[in-house]
């Protein structure tokens, strides 16, 4: 490169930055939804009073981060992770395509040709299935700790199984929270209020 050779740590970190901040934002919205549809608790699909942020997601997804740290072996840290994740794409990819098999009609504000899922579904699996050859017992493990979720999810989301000292923990939990952070839930529902007159009016509030 030359005289210019200088420029490509300062490229790469900023490239790093850039990266980090687009799955910072990503991931933590992905915490604040799933809390929204009931999946994790009820705290982490708040969000603040001033500046309308998930702040309780960021933070938490920053608290998982500080644990991955604790691992001294990145080589196996990447493993768990990317296997874990791409099976996480695949599967969401899949979901797309049998919607879009089983209910054509439905409406997309984003439709893109039915090949470019396709071929992200491929590279997916490929990057799920090589893993197997290169690192069986690195993605055997992080197999076992996708599949963990399956009795979370089973006892918790579809059976609704919460023993009443859980809720008491995720109560003053969320309560202490909301004060630290100054963050509230999401309105997302008609708040019909009384006017002047006696009359009602329905105020949409997002």
């Amino acid at each position: 490169m030359g005289v210019v050779s200088w420029t490509i740590p300062i490229l790469v970190a900023m490239t790093t930055i850039g990266g980090i901040n687009a799955y910072i934002l990503a991931v933590s919205r992905l915490y604040f939804v799933g809390s929204r549809e009931g999946h994790l608790p009820q705290v982490l699909s708040m969000i603040n009073i001033w500046t309308m942020t998930p702040a309780p997601a960021v933070l938490f997804n920053g608290f998982l981060v500080c644990c991955y740290l604790i691992s001294d072996d990145v080589l196996t840290l990447i493993n768990y992770f990317s296997f874990m994740y791409w099976i996480g794409v695949g599967l969401s990819i899949a979901a797309l395509l049998y919607l879009r098999w089983k209910q054509p009609d439905m409406h997309r504000p984003i439709k893109v040709h039915l090949a470019l899922p396709v071929l992200f579904l491929l590279a997916s699996l490929f990057l799920v299935v090589v893993p197997f050859y290169s690192a069986f017992r690195d993605s055997v493990i992080g197999c076992a700790i996708f599949l963990s979720g399956v009795p979370v999810y089973y006892f918790g989301v579809h059976r609704k199984v919460h023993p009443a000292w859980l809720h008491t923990i995720a109560d003053g939990i969320t309560r202490k929270v909301q004060k630290l952070l100054l963050c509230v839930p999401q309105e997302t529902e008609d708040t019909t209020l009384p006017n002047d007159e006696g009359r009602h009016e329905t105020e949409k509030t997002v």
